[in-house]
């Protein structure tokens, strides 16, 4: 007997939008035709535009309502509700990064404010996908954010438990543990980095992916102590510093910057994760 194809799992969605911080946003990606950096949900966009376009369908509709700086509540309370009324029937919530930074954040306040708005997400009927926080361990700058950030994993996975959501589990990426995919802030990924976050949304959301998506680069190649340092002063000049001077005058590098793909609007689909 004949068996009838298999159906392209990406024919589920037609329409994506993606609300969050500097994450989504793709900062630090590679910059498309426009200048706008290309991050790794652009890249999930444009793999499933891809598959939907390889099987006869329309391109995927798709917008990008993140914004670099931007804590939980603005993102549930302003780009969330935007996002919703483009009637996604894929939306990725993701944030909570920025307010853990703070030292007083409430972390039990964040997981039950990010419940409420997956709740309000799958009302509507659309899948979900939220992503659990980076593993800082190696990082000398966030490290000590660890713990608030396990916490936080923990209730991610409990609310997408409970309400059928899929999550990118960014916190298990072995592959993130080296800093060749980080950008040169040590805060954002890099285009490399972007990349394997993408392949690894592909998988979570039964897409399949390249297996080799979280296998370590070759060792890299010794760097000096003098050079180590220099490199460190480098940082602290261009990064560190700016950052905590806008912290203390309680400004955002996201002050002045506006969504860059506001629209749901067709994709070529002609590019994917790598």
């Amino acid at each position: 007997m004949n068996q009838e194809p298999p159906i392209e799992p990406a024919l589920r969605w037609r329409r994506f939008v993606a609300v969050g911080d500097s994450f989504t946003e793709g900062l630090w990606g590679k910059p498309d035709p426009q200048g706008r950096p290309t991050g790794w949900a652009d890249l999930l966009a444009a793999e499933i535009s891809a598959r939907r376009t390889a099987a006869g369908e329309e391109p995927l509709e798709y917008a990008n309502l993140a914004v670099r700086g931007r804590l939980l509540r603005p993102i549930l309370t302003e780009q969330l509700p935007a996002a919703l009324r483009l009637e996604p029937d894929l939306v990725s919530i993701i944030g909570g990064g920025n307010d853990i930074l703070r030292p007083t954040v409430d972390v039990d306040t964040l997981a039950r404010n990010l419940e409420a708005a997956v709740v309000r997400a799958r009302a509507t009927g659309a899948d979900v996908l939220l992503a659990t926080g980076m593993d800082a361990k190696d990082s000398p700058v966030v490290r000590r954010t660890r713990s608030r950030v396990g916490v936080f994993n923990a209730h991610v996975w409990s609310i997408a438990r409970r309400h059928g959501a899929f999550v990118l589990d960014v916190w298990g990426m072995r592959s993130l543990r080296d800093w060749r995919m980080w950008a040169s802030d040590r805060i954002h990924l890099n285009p490399e980095g972007h990349a394997r976050v993408a392949h690894a949304a592909l998988e979570t959301l039964g897409l399949d992916a390249d297996r080799e998506w979280d296998a370590p680069l070759p060792p890299a190649p010794p760097v000096s102590r003098l050079a180590a340092t220099r490199s460190n002063i480098r940082w602290a000049r261009e990064f560190a510093i700016p950052w905590a001077t806008r912290r203390l005058r309680r400004r955002s590098s996201g002050d002045l910057v506006t969504a860059k793909r506001p629209e749901a609007l067709p994709l070529d689909g002609d590019r994917s994760p790598r």
